[in-house]
């Protein structure tokens, strides 16, 4: 058991060591499936479909629309880095952490459902993309209470597994969606009032279907896990008062778990470069292999299942070997895939007298980073969370996602970086694919950071002030 250096009457424990001493299949299913649905939000909305709506020429051109949503997002992003810790720090003084991920799931929806008055006329981008950012804001705020919930619904032998069948949910939760969406609206296989193109009458009722895909599959995790116990002797604190608190607590922690704060430090990097894998992908794969637009559905289709794979693989070995050693190998796993295809590129080779074409080399080693993706994604959540002091998860993951917003701009800049400087120097079309040599500097930065961090299991819980 972890336990802080710190006089025998404090013995701080994880709220993991003190939540139950065996799992329900039942809760651990309910609680999956609110990751199946929100990929409704994710993969639907915020990528794949209505962004790419929001940004065509139909609002006013596609540089300007494009502009007007990275702004909208932008401010969003500081909003949540901003609330996040002090929303997670409330839900858990007041017991009432099942209560905000309704509250925010729910205004997740109603957010995502409003999409449907968007339409295709520059006066309505304003409203698309406030809608949007305000959608991307209590959705990060869902996912705070979300993930603060793993503690509650497993235990220290199966928390790794736990954590990466959630996240092969949210992947697999993600393919059925966009299939959905493609075969009913925005490519349908048969006639049908929503298949209209009259006023993008098709592409609006994707936002009431994934409101109601989200909404739906986030209801059973409302019934099946029990709400956390309140605090007791606490009072309510005004705003001011939560961030003094706050700043408090992050003193407390870095003086009695300093590894703790590492790993926040160390995780917001590589988590950036993991992001960066699926947001350029298909930019790269596109521009720089080729790809037609159906090809790249089809690659992201067996990305995301491969992914899902690796997140399952990457949760029992988290739990035999541990959630740093999962991350460490996953990110070696990602800089030898990347390296292979910044270094082949989309050249023709012949290997023992077979022909290796441009795109074998990316359908091979781009599956090869998303089966480490996962992983990685699934055990930096549960290394934390093996952390969390009892009753402290929500304040601890938001500042999980405070520290994610606040260097995420570090691989798109390095992306756009290495392009740049390519540009002159390489034939043209050849600079894009130096853009991936940025992704691998931050992931390359995560692993060099997170070596010196120690496993949690060598790492004392912290001593929190409760006031």
């Amino acid at each position: 058991m972890n336990a802080a250096a710190v006089p025998e009457a404090s013995h701080p424990t994880s709220e993991l060591a003190s939540g139950p001493v065996a799992s329900k299949k039942a809760q651990i299913l309910a609680w999956a499936s609110w990751d199946w649905g929100s990929a409704a939000f994710q993969a639907v909305m915020t990528t794949f479909v209505f962004t790419v709506y929001l940004t065509s020429n139909a609002f006013g051109g596609e540089d300007a629309a494009s502009a007007a949503l990275g702004a909208a997002l932008a401010i969003a992003g500081l909003a949540i880095a901003l609330f996040a810790p002090v929303t997670g720090q409330r839900s858990d003084a007041g017991g009432r952490r099942k209560l905000w991920l309704g509250v925010n799931t729910t205004a997740t929806a109603v957010l995502t459902a409003l999409c449907f008055f968007v339409f295709p006329r520059p006066e309505f981008l304003l409203l698309g993309v406030c809608l949007i950012a305000l959608g991307n804001i209590f959705f990060e705020f869902a996912g705070v209470n979300y993930n603060a919930m793993l503690a509650q619904i497993s235990t220290p032998k199966n928390i790794g597994r736990v954590s990466g069948f959630g996240w092969a949910m949210g992947y697999l939760g993600g393919i059925v969606a966009l299939l959905l969406v493609l075969q009913l609206f925005v490519q349908p296989s048969f006639d049908w009032f929503g298949s209209s193109t009259q006023d993008s009458l098709n592409i609006r009722l994707v936002a009431i279907f994934s409101a109601l895909w989200f909404f739906i599959f986030a209801l059973p995790v409302m019934f099946a896990v029990p709400e956390v116990s309140a605090r007791r002797n606490t009072t309510s604190l005004g705003f001011v008062d939560s961030y003094k608190l706050l700043f408090r607590r992050i003193s407390a922690i870095y003086k009695t778990s300093p590894h703790t704060i590492y790993f926040l430090l160390s995780s917001a990097i590589f988590r950036d470069g993991l992001a960066a894998v699926f947001t350029f992908g298909g930019v790269i794969a596109a521009g720089t292999f080729g790809f037609e637009l159906k090809d790249v559905i089809f690659f992201a289709i067996f990305g995301n299942v491969v992914a899902a794979v690796g997140a399952i693989i990457g949760g029992f070995l988290d739990d035999r070997i541990g959630p740093k050693a999962v991350i460490v190998l996953s990110l070696v796993g990602l800089l030898i895939a990347g390296t292979a295809i910044l270094v082949l590129g989309n050249g023709d080779y012949v290997f023992f007298g077979n022909d290796w074409p441009g795109t074998t080399t990316f359908w091979v080693f781009g599956l090869m980073l998303c089966l480490f993706v996962g992983p990685a994604q699934s055990s930096s959540r549960a290394y934390l969370a093996r952390l969390a002091p009892a009753g402290e998860s929500g304040e601890l993951f938001g500042l999980y996602a405070t520290t994610g917003r606040a260097v995420s701009f570090l691989a798109p800049t390095l992306f756009t970086l290495c392009i740049t400087i390519a540009s002159p120097l390489v034939a043209e079309g050849e600079a894009q694919r130096w853009g991936i040599l940025g992704i691998m500097v931050v992931l390359l930065a995560g692993l060099l950071v997170i070596l010196p961090v120690k496993p949690p299991a060598q790492v004392e819980i912290a001593v929190v002030p409760e006031r």
